[in-house]
């Protein structure tokens, strides 16, 4: 058996615990470490026998690590974790506030370059598989129209989004598609559809003691890049009642591309996921690309890179032969 890639764990939220969980299905891949900001002895990982170690000893482990796995929010975390750590790690992130993706790859591009690491930004099902599927889209339909739908479901970006706002104590967000917008561009129109026409947003908070609840939702409604765009609903519930109806984290959606071959023949190509756990799957594909990223690495590629950069057999533990005989 080929050696095992070694993994490890930066945060260790909802993404971290699913990151741990995937590795567990995965035998060429190792988890060495589980990072946490929180004492590590206050972290009881999926695994009593994993190694929890504290964030500020990652320096100390450079040798240790092939692929580091970074599980924090893209509001805050990511955008000072991801160009650091970069710099002394192969990384794979889930960085996933669209507008700002072009910014983040350059900060995580230049440290992962001078450090010799390759880091993978982004991954995870929107951004990551639907990014693809987009592409895949464009390029075999150019006289076309690409939409995307997400949801219903917990996104858990936004909803990390909303628990960084002053006054918040809790909060979960859901993304919720509208169905007429879906079925007409199933029928292979291409509809001009505003942002505000595709999906809405529900949030459901629970506020601080003192909180001003009306300055707590202005604060999400108004936010850019997240909720400005949308028509988005703010209720306030209790702690109990949070925990009792959203505790579940389940998501979807689809990337639809419709288009024409010819004036007589009409096209459409349909992707679609149906998730009961957002977390979980979207640590599965920070996982495969972790293998990825080790591979490209060996390969001498480095820097930043995104999903679209990666050709789709590195993500297999298969071999070349195996991946021609079996899949194509």
């Amino acid at each position: 058996m080929s050696t095992q890639i070694r993994i490890g764990i930066a945060g260790y939220g909802n993404l971290g615990r699913g990151v741990e969980a995937a590795l567990a299905k995965n035998p060429d891949l190792i988890l060495v470490g589980i990072f946490t900001r929180r004492p590590p002895e206050s972290v009881t990982a999926l695994d009593p026998a994993a190694p929890v170690f504290a964030m500020d000893t990652l320096g100390e482990r450079t040798a240790d690590i092939d692929v580091l796995i970074l599980c924090g929010g893209s509001k805050s975390d990511l955008p000072e974790q991801g160009p650091a750590l970069a710099a002394r790690f192969n990384t794979v992130d889930s960085f996933d506030t669209h507008a700002r993706i072009p910014e983040y790859f350059d900060a995580v591009d230049g440290p992962a370059r001078a450090g010799g690491r390759t880091a993978l930004i982004s991954a995870g099902w929107d951004p990551g598989m639907f990014s693809i599927n987009r592409a895949y889209g464009e390029a075999l339909l150019p006289d076309g129209a690409t939409h995307t739908f997400w949801g219903r479901g917990l996104s858990q970006g936004h909803s990390d989004a909303i628990r960084r706002v002053p006054g918040v104590a809790a909060g979960v967000q859901y993304t919720i598609p509208s169905q007429q917008a879906i079925d007409r561009v199933r029928s292979g129109e291409r509809p001009d559809l505003s942002t505000r026409d595709q999906h809405t947003r529900e949030c459901f908070v629970v506020l601080e003691p003192g909180a001003d609840a009306d300055e707590v939702r202005a604060a999400i409604v108004e936010m850019p890049d997240y909720f400005a765009d949308y028509d988005t609903t703010v209720e306030f519930i209790s702690d109990e009642e949070l925990r009792r109806d959203h505790d579940a984290m389940p998501h979807g959606g689809f990337v639809i591309r419709s288009g024409n071959t010819s004036d007589a023949h009409a096209q459409v190509i349909e992707y679609g996921l149906a998730l009961e756990s957002n977390p979980e799957f979207t640590a599965s594909v920070l996982v495969a690309y972790a293998r990825a990223v080790h591979r490209l690495n060996e390969q001498g590629r480095t820097g930043a890179v995104t999903v679209l950069d990666v050709p789709p057999g590195l993500l297999s533990p298969k071999t070349p032969a195996q991946l021609r005989a079996e899949l194509l």
